[in-house]
């Protein structure tokens, strides 16, 4: 065939999303010889296909030809696609460079062209690199105006889907769910060019995964599989897909399948040569490993999420905690609890925040977090946001004393959680409330509880769980001669209660209760309640 056939071959090709046979006909083409559409759809293939250095080569060469033919919109569309390459591959002075070739050529367009509303999209990733969140929703906005202006599908689900996102980033989530909703709606009608559609679909299921609305995240990241899936080659998008439909399968317990996703996400992030992406896939892979008492390749994966431009934080402080770390743990929550402001971005935070606090019996602090996280989740209005400020309130409540107080709260976390087919946290949520059983002297009702908690961890392999509960059920000689009453109190001492506090729950005098604590002080060896609480928690008695 004439390289006219073949070119014709070519462009059939890649209108019916053959991309393979598309690029592998251009590519048998001297490049100097292909007109500016056949250079831009061949630079659209490769990007697809994972071919970056080929995409950025094409479209650079279909720049070039556009302004030489003078078809300034074209070249505006090709400084776009490039602006986005460079920026999402790590290399934003490039991006800003072709954004600022972009802009200048909108003034040989006329008043308010289309091209205006590509070239406000790359501004809002400019601000957003700088944090100027106010700037970017402006421009998000200004993109979705002139999309609803000129009728342009790309222009639209790309203006929405941000707008949707710096929405929630806002503090408004149901504003900003409802315009992710609708940066959809052209996805699902088959209206969007595959291109935009892959980073529509990622941008919304990223910020449903932010807010813990898991029913989205699982039913978006579901309709992004199968599309990849139909697409034959593709390799761009399909390692946020991995890295998404590994987060669905850790909430449902298929630990094994998950750490696959991540690693697959991370093989394909590399091939696209994407490497700042690579730092969310092994802050997955991270925690999945922590859960699993996997602690030296936790350790492992989050040092190379740190690497790639990730902080594993709180990953790595609740992994510092189950090392006994404990000091680290908390000063590491204590420095995000006052850094991270932003509501959204808090809300990540706040649970482990909880955890370790309790850990080191900082109760107060422990529950101004559990209420700012139970504000946070109703603001949010997810299920999975819910059931986490749930837990720990009721968290908070057991260590404070008041197993009554807790299982309210636990039994909401333990609904919710169920709603939300997540069984590592049903089980979590069982063995608070077992503990609260039996500190209210149901000790077979408690101790069903805990078994059933036990079982789940086996079978999701959560060996350190299981262990921590192994410890509870099994029957043990009191440490350092101390008697069962004297373990009440200690225990009540390590929630912070006062002498009059403990006499009135146990039902004691003052004095007596004194008279327990110097027994204590002199058996353990210790002269202070910080210190005797501690023995507690080292102790596993609390």
């Amino acid at each position: 065939m004439g390289i006219l056939e073949d070119l014709g071959v070519a462009r059939s090709d890649f209108e019916r999303g053959d991309w393979v046979a598309a690029l592998d006909t251009w590519a048998g083409v001297d490049r100097d010889r292909l007109g500016a559409a056949d250079l831009a759809a061949a630079a659209q293939s490769a990007y697809l296909l994972g071919r970056r250095a080929d995409s950025l080569d094409f479209y650079e060469r279909a720049f070039r030809a556009c302004v030489d033919e003078g078809d300034a919109a074209a070249a505006v569309r090709c400084a776009f696609h490039l602006g986005m390459l460079c920026g999402t591959g790590g290399e934003p002075a490039l991006a800003a460079g072709w954004t600022s070739r972009a802009e200048r050529l909108l003034g040989e367009l006329g008043a308010d062209p289309v091209e205006g509303g590509y070239v406000s999209f790359l501004h809002m990733y400019r601000h957003l690199r700088s944090g100027a969140f106010a700037e970017a929703a402006a421009c998000a906005a200004e993109t979705t105006r002139a999309a609803r202006v000129h009728g342009d599908p790309d222009l639209l689900a790309l203006g929405l889907c941000s707008q949707g996102r710096l929405t929630i980033l806002s503090g408004d989530v149901a504003a900003g769910l409802a315009l992710l909703d609708e940066s959809l709606v052209g996805a699902a009608a088959g209206e969007v060019s595959a291109m935009i559609l892959g980073h529509v679909y990622c941008t919304a299921i990223e910020g449903c995964q932010e807010i813990s609305d898991f029913q989205r995240v699982t039913e978006w990241t579901s309709a992004l599989h199968r599309w990849c899936e139909a697409q034959p080659g593709l390799v761009a998008f399909t390692g946020q897909c991995s890295v998404h439909r590994g987060q669905v399968m850790r909430q449902h317990g298929a630990w094994p399948e998950a750490l696959e996703e991540f690693g697959l996400a991370v093989d394909r992030y590399r091939q696209i040569e994407s490497f700042d992406a690579i730092g969310l896939a092994e802050y997955e892979q991270g925690e999945v490993r922590r859960l699993r008492g996997e602690y030296d390749a936790a350790e492992a994966a989050f040092q190379r999420s740190s690497e790639h431009g990730y902080d594993p934080q709180p990953g790595l402080a609740l992994l510092w905690l189950a090392r006994g770390r404990a000091a680290a743990a908390v000063a590491a929550v204590r420095r995000l609890l006052g850094e991270v402001a932003e509501p959204v971005h808090r809300s990540r935070l706040l649970p482990a925040a909880v955890d370790v606090l309790l850990a080191v019996t900082a109760l107060e602090e422990a529950r101004v977090a559990a209420e700012d996280l139970d504000r946070v989740a109703t603001h949010v209005g997810s299920v999975s946001a819910q059931a986490q400020a749930a837990y720990a309130s009721g968290a908070v409540e057991l260590a404070a004393g008041d197993p009554a107080g807790a299982l309210p709260y636990l039994r909401k976390a333990r609904q919710l959680w169920a709603r939300a087919e997540n069984s590592y946290e049903v089980a979590r949520v069982r063995v608070l409330v077992g503990r609260s059983l039996t500190a209210l002297g149901d000790q077979d009702s408690g101790s069903q509880e805990l078994s059933a908690a036990r079982e789940v961890f086996a079978v999701l392999g959560a060996s350190p769980d299981a262990a921590a509960v192994d410890r509870l059920l099994r029957p043990r000689d009191l440490p350092d001669g101390l008697t069962g009453r004297e373990v009440e109190v200690l225990r009540l001492v390590a929630s912070g209660r006062s002498n009059g506090q403990i006499a009135g729950e146990l039902v004691l005098s003052e004095k007596t209760v004194a008279r327990h604590l110097s027994n204590i002080f002199t058996k353990l060896a210790v002269g202070s309640r910080t210190a005797a609480a501690a023995y507690a928690f080292e102790h596993d008695l609390v």
